[in-house]
């Protein structure tokens, strides 16, 4: 009698996917010190404001702006974010940002979701460039596209907890400029009707680490002989990424559902297959005519 074929079980790395969310729950109590901690001379690699009352860390993007209106290299933020992107890549946006996060927990909701087209991805490198380090460094931070004036995140972790506070003294209410008020809205709204969309669309931080997926430690590989073009990896991938076609696409945030399929894995510089050498000729004739 034939014995039957135990099911395979998926990658190691698309079962951890299936616990993602409570990785991500984990990394609140770093980012958001319930012991108190505040050290805000030292910025987290990943985007969080400093001014919620319970941040543990600064803002990498926030300390960058503000150095480029001061005019001085931030050391120790690029130094940051280029050790931890260079380490694991997106993976931060993926497994470890508060506000992916927040992200995931509404695109969760039953509600209908359209795609983004791959090339709205570029607007994050134009935010990146002219809000964090272009506008600062010409007109200072009192400009009004100063990136913290209209940063959705500080406005729900700074200025939230701030008005709740006060409305709960019966103090007067210092509301956020009207324009911070709108896109918090806006992209509130946008996280019910597609996935990460301030991620997908704005991050500046989500743009440096896209980046260097290409060139971090831990990426993605493609086994080409396993891959059967079927699509699946692209239909596990609601960022729209191909991951047969682009393994490591500035776009990826490194979730690793896609490794359900076979064909993709996880892999280090110490794991990659070796390029295979054409065989040297060795001048004995191989045709139909050699005898």
């Amino acid at each position: 009698m034939v014995a039957m074929a135990e099911p395979k079980k998926p990658p190691l790395t698309a079962r951890l996917s299936r616990w993602r969310a409570l990785v991500q729950t984990g990394f609140l109590f770093v980012w958001l010190g319930p012991l108190g901690l505040r050290a805000h001379n030292v910025c987290a690699p990943v985007f969080h404001c400093y001014s919620c009352p319970l941040a543990s860390f600064a803002c990498p993007i926030g300390i960058i702006a503000n150095f480029s209106a001061l005019h001085v290299f931030p050391f120790l933020a690029f130094g940051t974010l280029l050790l931890v992107g260079g380490l694991i890549g997106g993976l931060v946006c993926g497994w470890i940002c508060p506000f992916g996060f927040l992200q995931d927990l509404i695109g969760r909701l039953p509600t209908p979701k359209f795609r983004l087209p791959a090339w709205s991805g570029y607007i994050r490198f134009a935010v990146l460039l002219a809000l964090v380090l272009i506008l600062p460094f010409l007109f200072g931070k009192d400009h009004a596209l100063f990136l913290c004036r209209l940063c959705p995140v500080g406005a729900l972790e700074g200025a939230g907890p701030s008005i709740a506070k006060a409305a709960l003294a019966g103090d007067a209410i210092i509301w956020p400029n009207t324009v911070k008020i709108v896109i918090v809205v806006l992209i509130l709204t946008a996280m019910f009707l597609t996935w990460r969309p301030w991620c997908r669309l704005f991050c500046p931080l989500g743009a440096v680490y896209g980046l260097l997926n290409r060139l971090s430690f831990v990426s993605l590989g493609v086994d080409r002989e396993k891959c059967t073009q079927c699509g699946r990896c692209a239909r596990e991938c609601r960022y729209g990424v191909d991951p047969a076609a682009s393994p490591n696409s500035s776009r990826c945030i490194r979730c690793f559902e896609c490794t359900r399929c076979e064909s993709l894995h996880v892999q280090t510089p110490f794991s990659r297959p070796k390029p295979v050498s054409a065989p040297a000729e060795s001048g004995i004739p191989t045709g139909s005519g050699a005898k």
